[in-house]
């Protein structure tokens, strides 16, 4: 068993919640178990998410995408999750933007070794923060072969958006709702992202450059699943990955 206190302070310096601007309320944003035996991860803090939680009995639950922001939308749908968790005394903490970009323990660097890149440097700037990654495959490929690996590892369906070259050696890569990094992207032969709206597809087909959007929810289990063995030797407790897919 852990203390609360200790697993939040640990996740806020490791994951250096405070390096990045953002607009997530990164840390605990709800604070009721005190004492830990069973953390549950996830990407997204949704009540469907929280009843599977509470099925698996879980104490503290920690989530990519929370439901405090510092433009808070959605007040009453936050007021109801947050009432949730709290009847059934489970702790919330959520790691937006600090998680994507984690050289460690990050959505994008974890795309990065699945694809087994090398030369893997920072890409794709956030608000004067570099929140991605690209790297250079070993070997010449094309974007069926990337999707091919994204499909069985990721267990997503990648939309191809084929117009740049057939013949693809640099990618660039931003988990999520990365298509304001498409202008920057142009510089490879290829962009990986989870998924893109019509304007920056344009803006890919005017700069001839390829897209594989993989899936937002897809790409970002990465990050708190790569969490899962950290904290289970660092603290000792049981870990679980809620898996609550929506198809995008």
């Amino acid at each position: 068993m852990a203390k609360l206190s200790q697993i939040k302070s640990f996740l806020d310096k490791e994951l250096k919640i405070k390096s990045i601007k953002d607009i997530s309320r990164n840390g605990l944003q709800v604070k009721s178990n005190k004492e830990i035996k069973k953390i549950g991860f996830a990407v997204d803090g949704s009540i469907s998410t929280f009843e599977k939680a509470k099925k698996q009995n879980i104490d503290l639950l920690i989530v990519h995408h929370g439901i405090k922001w510092k433009k808070q939308k959605y007040v009453e749908l936050a007021k109801r999750r947050e009432k949730f968790l709290l009847k059934n005394n489970i702790s919330l903490y959520g790691v937006h933007l600090p998680l994507d970009a984690h050289s460690k323990y990050g959505n994008n660097i974890e795309l990065c070794k699945i694809l087994n890149l090398d030369k893997t440097k920072k890409f794709g700037n956030y608000h004067g923060v570099k929140i991605g990654y690209s790297g250079i495959f070993k070997k010449t490929t094309n974007v069926n072969e990337i999707s091919k690996i994204l499909n069985k590892q990721l267990k997503t369906k990648c939309n191809i958006i084929n117009f740049g070259n057939k013949q693809i050696k640099s990618i660039a890569i931003v988990s999520g709702g990365g298509a304001s990094a498409t202008e920057e992207a142009r510089k490879f032969d290829c962009f990986l992202l989870g998924e893109i709206d019509l304007g920056s597809c344009n803006r890919a087909r005017d700069y001839q450059l390829n897209i594989i959007a993989a899936g937002h929810y897809a790409t970002e289990t990465l990050g708190v699943k790569a969490l899962m063995p950290l904290l289970k030797e660092k603290f000792n407790v049981r870990t679980i990955f809620i898996d609550n897919p929506t198809n995008l």
